[in-house]
């Protein structure tokens, strides 16, 4: 998925993009990233606290939230195949794709069918994923992305750093330049003299983006939901760029993860009222798109499109089912109030997990999806202090921090996973022989009481001698951290004396 496309570069091959930690250095020096981070992250945070604090039965929503995705997941099969037959009946054809190559082909394909060489995107996080920027542009087609935060990105030559607000790592000074630079080379040029004002850069980027709504006759989007049983599309937006995607050009190709299905229209009751107070601290969310097929009048007289193509995308996903603890990363309804409650992120920013999905849903879901056998899909689930901020704001109660436990396991032991549909066992990643060694002597002296006994008491003794760092691989440790004071004695020792038992 490397390479550039229309001035984004896509993110490299996960063999190319070097360790979370060796990457996440960069960016914690950086002094302007982090004030960016910081402010942006707080900000957001504070503002859904508030929203979600409005809601007495917000625990309730929550719960309902995890038993839908949880239903739905242990029943997906039936629910895919219900979803086909309903958008097939709307007018609409449904495409499988089992990977990325396989979506990128099939978009592709029918977007060279139409004669056109041009797209608009909303909603791509999906497409970023299977990088169809860049299929596209060795096809010779042109796609211009149409969010905002998107379109800042593109123009910069950057990529993504977070699900909901993906320049967020980018000041209004820098979104600036960016314009002043380069909306000229792609379309309608910024105005002279732009300011950073917000409303002065969302008017600029606004009339840039006019004109390729205009002319466009195919869009490419993603979905938020998919309702299984009328084989509805969900787009939740804030800026009305998405409904001009939807329903302006005339051919329609939505691209969308198999695990955004929902069984039924009242199962939207739930995330109406979630997803937007999770993600932008909203209690309704400002646009709600929502179609079925080509619609009742299917396209005639300009009313909305007149083909609509739905691209069903696996890409791991199954794999990921069979997983029994990190399947519930599938439930994610990518509103990012993760990323914002994260020390980890607002420290090392979402560029350093080498993904489009960063923060504590990707430490979780990219190694999933890719394996673990590149340096940084087995270093993401590391990338974590397990605080468990995470899952206190998750909206569908993903308990991250045991699903990353359980990936550290799976990188540290080895062990069986699916891939591609058969069970395999895979090899413990490299690097980690101590990390076991350390395990088999903790297992061994902690199944041995007069030994963990004897070796606190030498501890005690020893306490002067605690040296300020540690040597080997517990250097790391050490670099930022003092070893704790040893106390004078073991709890068992403390028990013993006070209560006159043995503990």
């Amino acid at each position: 998925m490397s390479g550039t496309f229309m001035g984004m570069p896509g993110f490299p091959e996960p063999a190319d993009l070097p360790a979370f930690p060796d990457a996440a250095r960069q960016t914690v020096g950086d002094p302007v990233l982090r004030a960016n981070l910081r402010r942006a992250t707080h900000t957001i945070r504070d503002k859904r606290a508030r929203a979600v604090a409005e809601l007495a039965d917000w625990d309730r929503l929550r719960a309902a939230g995890k038993a839908i995705k949880d239903h739905t997941l242990r029943h997906l099969d039936r629910y895919l195949v219900q979803l086909e037959e309903a958008v097939t009946a709307a007018g609409g054809t449904v495409h499988w794709a089992a990977d990325a190559d396989e979506a990128n082909r099939i978009v592709t394909g029918l977007v060279l069918a139409t004669g056109h060489r041009e797209v608009v995107k909303v909603k791509s996080m999906a497409t970023q994923e299977i990088g169809l920027n860049e299929a596209l542009e060795a096809a010779g087609i042109a796609a211009y992305e149409t969010d905002l935060a998107e379109l800042i990105v593109q123009l910069g030559h950057d990529r993504p750093s977070h699900i909901l607000v993906p320049a967020i790592h980018r000041n209004r000074g820098e979104i600036r330049e960016i314009f002043a630079a380069e909306m000229g080379r792609r379309g309608r040029p910024a105005p002279e003299g732009l300011g950073d004002d917000p409303r002065e850069l969302a008017e600029a980027a606004r009339l840039h983006l006019r004109e390729k709504f205009l002319r466009a006759k195919v869009a490419v989007c993603g979905a938020n939901f998919m309702v299984a049983e009328t084989g509805t599309m969900v787009v939740f937006e804030s800026e009305g760029n998405g409904r001009m995607c939807l329903t302006l050009p005339d051919t329609l190709i939505s691209v969308v993860g198999i695990e955004k299905v929902v069984p039924t229209f009242r199962d939207l009751e739930v995330f109406l009222q979630t997803l937007p107070r999770s993600s932008t601290a909203e209690r309704m969310n400002p646009y709600t798109t929502m179609w079925t097929g080509l619609g009742p009048s299917g396209g005639a007289d300009g009313d909305g499109p007149s083909a609509f193509h739905l691209v069903l995308l696996d890409n791991g996903r199954t794999d990921t089912l069979a997983d029994e603890v990190g399947r519930q990363a599938l439930r994610c309804i990518r509103c990012s109030a993760c990323l914002n409650v994260c020390p980890v992120y607002e420290r090392a920013g979402g560029h350093a997990y080498g993904s489009v999905y960063p923060g504590p849903i990707g430490a979780v879901l990219s190694p999933q999806l890719r394996g673990t056998g590149s340096a940084i899909d087995a270093s993401l689930p590391y990338a974590s202090t397990l605080c468990g901020a995470c899952y206190e704001v998750c909206p569908v109660a993903i308990d991250i921090p045991e699903v990353l436990v359980h990936l550290r396991e799976r990188v540290a032991q080895g062990g069986p996973v699916t891939r591609e549909g058969v069970r395999v066992r895979i090899r413990p990643a490299r690097g980690h022989t101590a990390e076991r060694a350390a395990m088999r002597a903790a297992r061994l002296l902690l199944d041995r009481p007069g030994a963990l006994r004897a070796g606190e008491r030498l501890l005690a003794r020893a306490r002067r001698l605690r040296p300020r760092r540690l040597a080997g691989p517990g250097r790391a440790w050490t670099d930022s951290r003092e070893l704790p004071q040893l106390p004078a004695q073991s709890f068992r020792d403390w028990w013993a004396r006070e209560r006159g038992d043995r503990a």
